[in-house]
């Protein structure tokens, strides 16, 4: 609102200008700022598309100083966090699109470019070391900012255009979360701690899983892993003895998981336990 009154006195001062016979008068109009900022930021876009990204950024923050009041001005915004990204300076690109998100929540169509950027800058941050099961469970905090990042962009922009890309994202960091908490109740399992096996299983199944979270788990697609949860949650609880917990498991992957190899082994527990009378 304040940047729409300045532009409208900056317009007003202008045609003044224009009307008093100044010198260089269209270069002092509206219409002549608009050209010339235009001209700079397409100088600027010429280098960033070169991939002369410190050339590149420079220009763009001289449009940004030089024409603060015209749409250029945003777009140069974008492209220096479009640089930063582009370059693998991801904790750099997200902090030059959150500025701009927060700067700017009237566009639209902009912001919401923004925070898909912000989501895939987060998915790029994630290593491969928070698969490994250590007792601190390292990268655990990156990979949850980045899948609260990705869903909360699914949620919020259903029908955008970058939304497919993002929801192909979300569904690798869903499997890559569902893949680690498996992987943590097995190194219980060989433990014997079922009791801790068996709360990550349901923790995956609870937060990561569409099919099992019901209305929680609107906007999170299915990992590709909730059979060989269910599974595995199965086999712990036949472990332990809890022999209706167990039923209900592997009934639940026969029901809503038809299609998996992994009913067989379903199946086979369920007809074992059948002989057994328990």
């Amino acid at each position: 609102m304040l940047r729409a009154r300045l532009f409208a006195l900056f317009v007003a001062v202008a045609a003044v200008s224009a009307g008093t016979g100044c010198p260089n008068q269209e270069s002092k109009t509206a219409l002549g700022y608009t050209a010339d900022a235009k001209r700079a930021y397409e100088t600027a876009l010429a280098e960033f598309n070169a991939h002369n990204w410190l050339e590149a950024m420079n220009l763009m923050r001289e449009v940004k100083r030089k024409y603060s009041y015209s749409k250029y001005a945003r777009l140069a915004e974008l492209r220096i966090a479009d640089a930063d990204f582009a370059q693998d300076k991801f904790a750099d690109s997200i902090r030059g699109y959150r500025q701009f998100v927060h700067d700017h929540r009237s566009d639209d169509e902009e912001v919401a470019y923004a925070r898909s950027r912000i989501a895939e800058a987060q998915y790029k941050e994630i290593g491969d070391s928070f698969l490994l099961p250590t007792g601190e469970e390292r990268d655990q905090a990156v990979i949850m900012d980045a899948y609260k990042e990705l869903r909360g962009f699914v949620h919020d922009y259903p029908g955008g255009p970058e939304t497919p890309h993002v929801r192909e994202l979300l569904a690798d960091v869903t499997a890559r979360l569902v893949r680690h908490e498996l992987y943590v109740a097995r190194f219980y399992l060989q433990r014997d701690n079922y009791d801790a096996a068996i709360s990550r299983i349901q923790y995956a199944l609870r937060n990561f899983s569409a099919g099992i979270a019901g209305p929680k788990g609107e906007g999170v697609p299915d990992s590709g892993l909730e059979p060989e949860a269910l599974l595995l949650l199965g086999e712990t609880y036949l472990k332990m003895h809890k022999w209706t917990d167990a039923r209900e498991s592997f009934n639940v992957l026969l029901n809503r998981y038809g299609r998996s190899a992994l009913t067989i082994q379903a199946q086979s527990y369920l007809d074992y336990m059948k002989t057994r009378g328990v």
